[in-house]
């Protein structure tokens, strides 16, 4: 017997009707599991908060290192021949070493001509005294008149004095002498040299130039407000290079003020083994005293577009960016001077990967950040 025809039209109806429910039974639930999802984090990351301590105030100068007194060594003899050179630029030297040596010759017989003339003038002076005592005592008794008598005492000063002339030429030609031999006047390091041998150089002319004592000085500019700052003492961090550095101590804050540049002259002493050459211009900042700050690792503070921001981690496990600013770096670490509190917790590293907005896992909070955060996801509980 043939399906009557209304039947399977109620069939088909039927089926109809239980698949538009089936659909409607299970699509909202799909599309609310779908916006319900959690999204998928970015990166995890650690936390940190800022830790209160006590910086340094850093006064920052720049200059060049000079020699803390040169001595200029000259020649002091005229129109003599240099024979021997014994130092070079770069040579440590100590007081009264030979630096350079001029021909003696000439002087020599200089010396010798003097030491006869000092013989004939103490032969005339012994004889002119020998007649002055005689004339002195023939006096009063006739045989010789008193003008006579004067005349015989004057010869005798007289030759006492050509005596005294004589010995002083002689010593001036000992001392002749002795500059022929060009010594250290102390310890120190030759910087320059310009004698040379078989040169005839006059009296005065500069043969070397020396750091007395080798000892450097760094002699730097420092702007005009900081100076009230500063006063002997205080001890001087110097930057060579970006890995080493020295320490240095304020000897000196110049009394005036260059009027170009509206800056001050300090001087700071240098260590004999501070590794430097005169010359060479360095960075670097006095240590006038310490304040409280709040630091953060260099890790935690990204520059972004010209300006310093933080990444906190919202209640949504999302990045937000906070701008702040800085002061002063110590090491790793760096000054917050405005923009976050003690106990807020930023983002310690990895800032370079994450935008606002991002979603990040927090793994861990460090001991001394945790507190702060129990604290503000109490307040965030109790909010309204």
């Amino acid at each position: 017997m043939p399906f009557p025809k209304h039947r399977w039209i109620a069939a088909i109806v039927a089926v109809a009707v239980v698949l538009i429910v089936i659909a409607f039974a299970t699509f909202p639930r799909g599309a609310d599991a779908s916006a319900t999802a959690p999204p998928t984090p970015v990166m995890s990351v650690v936390l940190t908060a800022p830790a209160s301590s006590r910086l340094p105030l850093q006064v920052p100068a720049t200059g060049n290192v000079a020699a803390w007194q040169e001595a200029t060594i000259g020649a002091e003899t005229e129109g003599l021949r240099l024979t021997e050179v014994r130092v070079n630029v770069g040579d440590v030297v100590t007081r009264g070493q030979p630096l350079a040596t001029f021909d003696t010759a000439l002087v020599q017989a200089d010396v010798a001509e003097s030491v006869a003339a000092v013989a004939v003038a103490r032969a005339e002076a012994l004889e002119a005294e020998g007649d002055a005592r005689r004339a002195t005592l023939l006096e009063g008794s006739g045989a010789m008149s008193a003008q006579q008598i004067s005349q015989y005492l004057a010869a005798a000063v007289v030759a006492r004095a050509r005596l005294d002339a004589a010995r002083a030429a002689g010593q001036r030609q000992r001392v002749r002498l002795a500059n022929t031999r060009v010594l250290a006047p102390g310890d120190g390091i030759i910087t320059a040299r310009t004698a040379t041998v078989g040169a005839v150089v006059p009296a005065g002319q500069e043969l070397f130039r020396m750091i007395k004592d080798g000892r450097l000085e760094w002699r730097a500019r420092v702007a005009v407000s900081d100076l009230d700052a500063l006063m002997p003492g205080q001890s001087v961090l110097l930057r060579i290079s970006a890995a080493s550095s020295i320490r240095g101590r304020l000897r000196m804050v110049s009394p005036d003020i260059d009027t170009q540049t509206h800056t001050g002259l300090v001087y700071v002493d240098l260590p004999k083994d501070a590794g430097v050459r005169a010359g060479a211009f360095l960075t670097g900042h006095v240590e006038v005293g310490e304040a409280p700050a709040l630091t953060l690792p260099q890790t935690a503070v990204l520059l972004r577009d010209g300006f310093h921001y933080v990444m906190r981690v919202g209640a949504t496990s999302r990045v937000i960016a906070v701008k702040v600013d800085v002061g002063r770096r110590i090491g790793d670490r760096i000054e917050i001077t405005r923009g976050l509190l003690a106990g807020d917790l930023v983002i310690a590293s990895g800032l370079g990967f994450l935008n606002e907005g991002d979603t990040v896992r927090v793994l861990d909070t460090p001991p001394q950040a945790r507190p702060a955060r129990a604290n503000a996801e109490a307040l965030a509980r109790s909010a309204p």
